[in-house]
């Protein structure tokens, strides 16, 4: 019975430290700050495990060590070259000091409206100060093309002009003047990138045009080279052409030439054997090509066709 009012006793101080909050559990990814009264005390509690405070009086207030993103709205901003761009950005940050942050910011909902003015406000910055051709772009190098002619028509590197930063020294700019801004709330800027880059809608439209119209030209440039090749194709085939003709007739002549030669010595040859059956011959073959069988012809009596008539007997 004794030891009744103890365990009444025991019981009476778990509960009271139980409702009290007396102890509170840290996980690995937090850090707790107690206040009292709404003010912190101690030392900032990073240690995982179990740990306590006083009950009713004290609170414990529960922070992130991991990393955290902060995602920007999307924004219309000027470039030095008055090019009106919508530009995204994305940063990540953590808590290195949770007494300081909870003093400057008291919880991440601060910290994500403070560091929306930091970066847009450093990002508007930067990019008024640097041309477009600035951002866009990370380096000289130049563009790659599948075809060689088009690389060096269609892009004129010494048209879109030299950089001297590049969006990653852009980018690393905006983050060294944001980093120096909150180094008095306790927080660090781990990164921060730009997400997306791109025309407002005025603009955007005006460089669709030009994207069109530079397309045409290129197009139209590759149709001239293309006529200009199957002109020179076409020269060349008719220079053929008229090679082959002109060897074809010069070989022909020669064959002709030596086939009437061989015609001229066979005449000849018969023309010596018998004389008379030549000039028959002849004289028929002439009849041939001027007669036909519309054409009535009249006969001297002392011609020679009409003495071959007139001798069928007479053998050749």
């Amino acid at each position: 019975m004794k030891f009744v009012p103890m365990l009444l006793l025991v019981i009476i101080l778990v509960a009271v430290s139980v409702l009290g909050g007396t102890f509170y559990i840290v996980d690995e990814t937090q850090q707790v700050v107690i206040t009292q009264f709404g003010k912190p005390v101690g030392q900032p509690v990073t240690d995982p495990g179990l740990h306590m405070k006083l009950p009713f009086v004290q609170q414990s207030n529960y922070f992130e060590k991991r990393f955290q993103a902060w995602d920007g709205d999307p924004n219309q901003i000027p470039t030095k070259d008055k090019r009106f761009i919508w530009v995204d950005t994305y940063a990540r940050w953590r808590i290195v000091d949770p007494l300081l942050f909870f003093q400057r910011l008291r919880n991440e909902r601060g910290a994500q409206s403070r560091l929306d003015d930091i970066l847009d406000g450093g990002t508007r910055n930067v990019i008024a100060k640097h041309e477009l051709i600035e951002l866009i772009r990370l380096s000289n190098k130049a563009f790659l093309e599948p075809r060689k002619e088009a690389t060096a028509e269609s892009i004129d590197q010494k048209k879109l002009g030299e950089i001297k930063y590049g969006r990653e020294t852009l980018a690393q700019e905006v983050l060294t003047s944001a980093s120096k801004r909150v180094k008095d709330l306790g927080i660090e800027i781990l990164d921060f990138e730009f997400k997306r880059i791109n025309y407002v809608e005025e603009v955007r439209k005006e460089v669709y045009a030009r994207m069109i119209s530079e397309r045409k030209r290129i197009a139209e440039q590759y149709r001239s080279e293309g006529a200009g090749e199957a002109a020179k194709i076409d020269g060349q085939r008719q220079r053929e052409l008229k090679k082959i003709t002109s060897e074809a007739y010069r070989k022909a002549q020669i064959i002709k030439g030596r086939a009437d030669a061989k015609a001229a010595d066979l005449y000849a040859a018969a023309y010596s054997k018998d004389p008379e059956f030549y000039q028959f011959i002849r004289s028929m073959e002439s009849f041939r090509k001027v007669l036909d069988a519309n054409t009535t012809v009249v006969l001297s009596t002392d011609g020679d066709l009409l003495e071959y008539l007139q001798r069928p007997e007479k053998t050749w």
